[in-house]
């Protein structure tokens, strides 16, 4: 048995997240797992990096799995994305060794937040960014990111149905960048509790609004308290860009 890694993009508009659940199969991992036991001829169970939420996209998820069959590796893709629909492509594959694991092996990931901030948004683009119609000053918004870097317990970032052991993370680096029209947020992590990175992202525009002061971040965090940080922006605007892993 080889165990194979490969690297996944894909529109996360039409799906229920990554990961599989009992009673649907629209889910990235059911549609990745059907193909692939098409492929090995007996059924394949993956292994995800990220269980990106409903509505979230990709474009460097990352999974492996173990096959029997005999095809080369630099095929996989190509095989893979004969029988995946349109908006799930692997775009890369590679052999790695036995005791790698996608989600526990990796060392970090990168997120992309995208808000459309002026005028109305392109039909094309509506499903990739978050239309926020009051003026936001990046400015401000990365003021209030500096105070959110670092290693803490972020309880009061996370979605009540999260059931991790622990809530402590550490977030390397928040940068919101303007590409006006739009502004962009990139959050690099060695790790985020369920919903993290969007209610980030909703305290970042309740701070740029006044909604939030800056100075209470600190205490914000300290509390523990999901009831005083920002609300939880919108799964479509979200993409995983990239996860991390050291050498093996």
């Amino acid at each position: 048995m080889r165990n194979i890694k490969i690297t996944v993009e894909y529109d996360g508009t039409n799906y229920r997240g990554w990961q599989r659940q009992k009673n649907t199969s629209e889910t990235v991992q059911e549609k990745l797992e059907e193909a692939l036991t098409i492929i090995n001829k007996k059924p394949v169970e993956l292994q995800g990096a990220s269980r990106t939420d409903a509505g979230v996209h990709a474009l460097g998820q990352v999974a492996n799995f173990f096959i029997d069959v005999s095809i080369p590796v630099e095929r996989i893709p190509a095989a893979l994305n004969r029988l995946l629909p349109e908006d799930i492509r692997c775009v890369k594959a590679e052999s790695v060794p036995a005791d790698f694991h996608a989600r526990h092996d990796a060392l970090g990931k990168k997120y992309l937040y995208r808000i459309y901030n002026q005028g109305i948004p392109s039909v094309f683009i509506r499903n990739y960014v978050y239309y926020f119609k009051k003026k936001l000053d990046p400015v401000i918004m990365q003021e209030a990111a500096r105070c959110l870097e670092g290693t803490h317990d972020f309880s009061s970032f996370r979605a009540a149905e999260c059931s991790a052991r622990t809530t402590v993370r550490t977030i390397h680096s928040i940068e919101v960048i303007d590409k006006s029209p739009e502004i962009w947020v990139e959050v690099k992590g060695d790790g985020f509790l369920y919903n993290m990175v969007r209610i980030i992202i909703g305290t970042l525009i309740e701070a740029s609004l006044g909604k939030i002061k800056i100075e209470e971040l600190p205490e914000i965090i300290a509390a523990k308290d999901r009831r005083l940080a920002g609300f939880t922006a919108p799964a479509r605007g979200l993409t995983l860009v990239e996860v991390y892993y050291g050498k093996k």
